[in-house]
């Protein structure tokens, strides 16, 4: 807590708050050297009696340290602080225009527990947005190497899917999965995780690793399919089961990209309505693809036995495993550290 308050009233309130720390004016703390202030600044708790540049100094000295620095402020005199702050929030029932105007979030209500809201939501918004990014970028990789390894190995011509069946994948399954992560419920226990680095990127080589991986197990599990439906089958059965067994594996991997820190045989996997929904609807629509008659004359399409299913089904199973494994790997290296890491 840094305020303008005497030192007495400061403390008070701090201790009713759960601050804890030691005490110091303002005018102690402006007669540290910079080096004196980063070794002590983690041990005090309140500065009382301060002045607007004694605000800015402690916004800057946490900074230094590789501090993420929120301040929040209601005064003409907090404004500088606010600015210089990576987050300054301002009162806004009894902030001043020009405490507003510095801020980059204004607290309608006054109530500080509406902060912690805020970054929960915020939290959400980017967990959400890395899960699409995932699943799209895991689902590319599928494509690519399904298309370049039917054109190398000459499967089906070269053609794991027809045109019309991977738009038909892309604005189905994909499309209804995609939706279903970035508009679903955040994990639970978010706010409990440790906040991420700033520099982190969304995609970091390890999780660009596992991308390809996934992309590499549903492009060589479709490609086993189709070869094996083209040997045994017609053509259009092996493009069905193509298009099948590829969604299976859009729709299965969304599941083991639905939260990187838990199993997906864990009840909050389905506990999400949004994506339940969204998977409802992939599901549907494959089906239609291969009953429907309309459809399928459109699409190309073919029935599929109960046999042929099960075959699609248990090799799309296999992106489930190897995720699940990665997960088990990524827990026994965290052992003993933090068991949920950064998001």
């Amino acid at each position: 807590m840094i305020t303008g308050d005497h030192a007495v009233t400061a403390a008070a309130i701090a201790r009713q708050l759960g601050i804890d720390g030691t005490v110091i004016t303002g005018a102690e703390f402006g007669a540290l050297s910079d080096e004196q202030a980063l070794d002590t600044i983690g041990e005090v708790g309140v500065i009382a009696r301060v002045t607007p540049e004694h605000k800015v100094r402690l916004v800057d000295l946490l900074k230094k340290q590789g501090q993420i620095v929120a301040m929040t402020g209601d005064g003409v005199n907090d404004a500088p602080a606010l600015k210089r702050a990576d987050i300054g929030i301002a009162m806004g029932i009894t902030g001043t225009e020009v405490t507003k105007e510095a801020a980059v979030m204004i607290l309608t209500d006054d109530n500080f527990s509406t902060i912690i809201k805020a970054v929960g939501l915020g939290r959400g918004l980017y967990e959400n947005l890395v899960k699409y990014v995932r699943f799209q970028m895991g689902c590319l990789f599928g494509f690519i190497v399904s298309f370049l390894g039917a054109s190398i190995l000459d499967i089906t011509g070269g053609v794991p899917f027809l045109p019309l069946q991977t738009l038909w994948i892309n604005f189905t399954t994909l499309l209804f999965q995609a939706i279903g992560l970035g508009y679903g419920k955040a994990a639970d226990g978010l706010m409990r995780r440790q906040p991420r680095r700033p520099d982190q990127p969304i995609l970091t080589r390890g999780l660009f690793a596992w991308l390809i991986t996934a992309g590499l197990v549903m492009g060589a599990g479709t490609l086993c399919v189709v070869s094996w439906a083209e040997q045994v089958r017609t053509p259009a059965i092996a493009h069905t089961m193509g298009v099948v067994t590829f969604s299976l594996y859009a729709l299965f991997f969304s599941i083991a990209t639905k939260d990187e820190q838990r199993t997906v045989f864990s009840l909050d996997t389905f506990s999400d309505k949004t994506f339940l929904i969204a998977t409802g609807a992939s599901v549907l629509t494959l089906l239609l693809a291969t009953v429907f008659g309309p459809l399928e004359a459109f699409l190309k399409t073919s029935s599929l036995d109960t046999r042929q299913w099960l075959i699609c089904t248990g090799v799309a199973l296999s992106i489930i495993v190897v995720s699940e494994i990665r997960k088990a790997v990524r827990r026994r290296t965290v052992a003993g550290k933090d068991p949920i890491g950064p998001v």
